[in-house]
């Protein structure tokens, strides 16, 4: 730092705040360290009885901390993200819709090896709002060396985007309840109401539920309705336990489906099942999900904001994923699910 005369100080970087009194009015501060100096601020700072100031000495490659933390948030930022106007060497990355949250993980980790230049996320792969913070870029110092800006920035281009919100997409959602009680009204479905409310919370719609007997026939039968009708993706529930030949699986078998995943590392929700029927993707659920959160609420947002969920995805689940059905459940400010 420098000590020069404020007539000198336009464009320059303030080390210090400066204190403004006015006796029996006000007592606090006028302008914050790191402020650029504006040409308003020059007859102030004379009024305040201030000659000279200690500020920053700025070389050809030195960056004011805001201008660093504005570079930064825009090499990091992907689709779906906006900007707030940086404040004390900070920008904060805010969700433009409601969608999945996706972060390059180490990617990011190179970026916070970078001395001085600071980005924090939320976990990825979660449930975002409209206007929710996701993420933060702060610049440690008042200025940097534009630098290690750069490399943020070269480091950027290099990969896909580092944070960024994906839409969830509006899928016409058919689900086949196996449960032979249910189907001959014995007992009360459980199950159509609990996936009504989940698949409409991320904007898709149930076009039909279709009620069968723990059989073969019907399950494929009703899989084919689905089918016929447009359906986008097909929720089972029931006909799930630990023979591979339960009717449920079979069913979709016979249809033409393929088995990606049966068997999840998540409780509960252990037994799920992912297929696909050519382009339609058919998740099966086993007799908990109408607990508050299982596999399903892992699974079906990614799969909705248009991911192709692998089998190593699925794998990676086990870390984090244990819910502890609190009684009062706070998902997704949890730790369920945030090990992946």
């Amino acid at each position: 730092m420098k000590l020069i005369s404020v007539r000198e100080a336009e464009g320059t970087v303030l080390c210090h705040d400066i204190t403004e009194i006015v006796p029996e009015n006000f007592e606090g501060r006028a302008l914050k360290r790191g402020h650029v100096v504006g040409r308003d601020d020059i007859p102030r700072l004379l009024n305040l009885g201030k000659e000279h100031l200690y500020v920053w000495e700025m070389g050809s490659r030195s960056l004011h901390g805001n201008d660093a933390a504005m570079r930064t948030a825009k090499a990091v930022a992907g689709p779906g993200i906006t900007l707030t106007e940086p404040a004390e060497g900070e920008v904060q990355l805010k969700a433009a819709f409601a969608g999945l949250l996706k972060v390059e993980i180490g990617a990011l980790a190179e970026l916070n090896g970078i001395d001085q230049i600071c980005v924090a996320t939320l976990h990825s792969n979660r449930l975002v709002e409209r206007g929710c913070t996701v993420a933060g870029c702060r610049v440690v110092p008042l200025v940097i060396d534009a630098v290690k800006v750069a490399r943020v920035e070269a480091r950027c281009r290099a990969a896909p985007a580092i944070v960024e919100v994906k839409p969830f997409r509006s899928l016409r959602v058919g689900i086949v309840t196996t449960d032979s009680e249910v189907y001959h009204g014995r007992i009360a479905d459980r199950f159509g109401p609990v996936l009504r409310a989940k698949v409409a919370v991320l904007g898709s719609e149930v076009s039909r539920q279709i009620l069968v007997p723990d059989d073969m026939d019907q399950i494929l039968d009703a899989i084919r309705s689905l089918e016929v009708e447009g359906a986008e993706m097909i929720l089972m529930t029931g006909g799930m336990s630990v023979d591979p030949k339960d009717a449920t699986p079979a069913a979709v078998r016979a249809a033409g489906g393929q088995i990606d995943v049966y068997g999840t590392p998540v409780l509960p929700g252990s037994m799920f099942m992912l297929a696909h029927l050519g382009s339609v993707p058919v998740l099966g659920m086993p007799g908990v999900m109408h607990d508050n959160r299982t596999a399903l609420d892992l699974i079906l947002p990614r799969i909705l904001a248009g991911e192709e969920v692998t089998r190593s995805d699925i794998a990676r689940l086990g870390h984090g994923g244990i819910c502890l059905e609190c009684e009062l459940c706070r998902y997704p400010v949890c730790e369920f699910g945030k090990g992946n």
